[in-house]
Formats: structure tokens, sequence, C-alpha cells
């Protein structure tokens, strides 16, 4: 079996209009890495992402996951190893309480409900959230919404947690809890994010993403340290580098 969990190969991709979006971007990613995708704005990073568990489809090129093509046939299978979590939780938060949120996807899957309710309460205490469960979801704190929304996915079992900008509007206490929990779970990690100092506390490799294309591919402090392809890409170091520094 090979090493490379995900592989992505000469990735192409259109928006409708006839605006590229992703240029002929190539990587692989072993079993277990966790690995960080940065960029400016409209660098391509969620496009990327949506393309790990197919909801978008290549114009060409491959997406392959356990190598599986990310392609229509193979999506059921696709979608049971990679666990997507979308940047703003309410795109995945629609049910009347968080324990039927989180259940969603199980029930979907026909699984019996005694093992539904087991799967429920382990994903909701491993991320500090099993008090939550008969609360409704749209009065959640948004660093709770992020979390059920992550216990949502953890509860189908994944191999891959794919992430866009998780720490995204979370107080800084809410965002170390989080960075504490994705850092102690033993999964291939994916995450999209303008917060390059959870990079550093949380991904041991960094992929850049610039103009649709792979712009560099390196440790943090690899990649932190090249000024001038920071720079290229609109990007500055961690603030905990330039508090460091001045």
């Amino acid at each position: 079996m090979s090493s490379h969990f995900v592989e992505v190969s000469d990735l192409h991709f259109d928006y409708p209009d006839g605006q590229p979006a992703l240029r002929g971007v190539s990587f692989r990613i072993g079993r277990g890495e966790s690995v960080a995708v940065i960029g400016g704005n409209g660098a391509g990073k969620t496009t990327l992402l949506l393309h790990l568990n197919g909801v978008l489809r290549p114009g060409s090129g491959v997406v392959r996951v356990a190598g599986l093509p990310v392609a229509r046939e193979n999506l059921p299978a696709i979608r049971q190893t990679v666990g997507l979590i979308f940047q703003d939780p309410d795109d995945q938060l629609f049910m009347p309480t968080v324990f039927d949120d989180v259940a969603f996807g199980l029930r979907s899957r026909g699984l019996a409900e005694a093992e539904i309710a087991s799967r429920v309460e382990s994903a909701l205490a491993t991320v500090g959230a099993g008090h939550l469960q008969a609360r409704p979801p749209y009065r959640l704190s948004g660093g709770e919404k992020r979390v059920v929304a992550i216990a949502g996915v953890l509860a189908m079992r994944p191999s891959v947690l794919v992430m866009d900008e998780p720490s995204s509007g979370l107080d800084p206490a809410a965002r170390r809890r989080l960075i504490n929990l994705l850092a102690e779970l033993e999964l291939t990690k994916v995450v999209a994010t303008h917060d390059l100092d959870l990079v550093l506390d949380l991904c041991q490799r960094v992929l850049v993403m610039h103009e649709g294309m792979l712009a560099g591919d390196g440790r943090p402090a690899e990649i932190f340290a090249d000024t001038a392809l920071l720079q290229r890409c609109n990007l500055e170091p961690p603030l905990s580098q330039q508090r460091r520094g001045s």
C-alpha cells in the first residue's frame, strides 16, 4: 500500500465564469500528517479542499484518497474516509438539537439507534461537549458550534479531517481549546487557514497557494523564514515570530 494517503495530481479547476481557480496543483500527503494550506484571499485554498471529498470535481487532473480516485462511483467510500468541516459551522448545524446534528450522518447511513447513541456520546465527549447534546445549535457560542461540527464529523470515524479556517471567529480561549483538541486527534489533517500561529502549533508541513498554483511546500520554519515567498504570496510571518523579531 502507498504511504501517500492523499494524492493530488495536476489538478485544474475553473469557476463557471471561466476564471481559473486551480492551475496544475500536485502534492502528496502521508498517513497521519498534519498539513496546513495557506495563501492570500483568492489563492484557491477552499476550492482545493472541496476537491478532497468530491464536493467539487476536477476540470482535469486526479485526486486520490487511500488509493481511490475521487470520482462519482467512489464518493460513498471517499466521504466515509474524508470528513470535511466548513468555515462556517452554521453550514453544518441545522437539526433541532446538538445530538440530532451529530447523529445526522449516522442515521443517513442507516446505523442502529443504539450504535448511533454510542457514537454521538463518544464524539461529543472527545470534543468536550457532552453537556451540550440537548441544546439547540442556534443557542451555542461560536466556539461551541465549532466543536459540535467537529463532533459530527468524528462520529463518522473518518481517517482524514479537512478543515477550512477552523479558528475563524474564536476568542483566544476557545481558539486554544480547539488547537489542543486538534493536536490530540490521531488523524491525517489538512487545514486551510490564515491563522499562521495555529500552523506553528498544529502542523508539520505547509503548502503555500498563490493564484491557484502551489508556490511552496515545506516545514513551517522553512516556509515562514522565506521572506520573498511570503511577500509574493501576500503573506506575513506568524505574529509570534514578528514579536520575537521586534
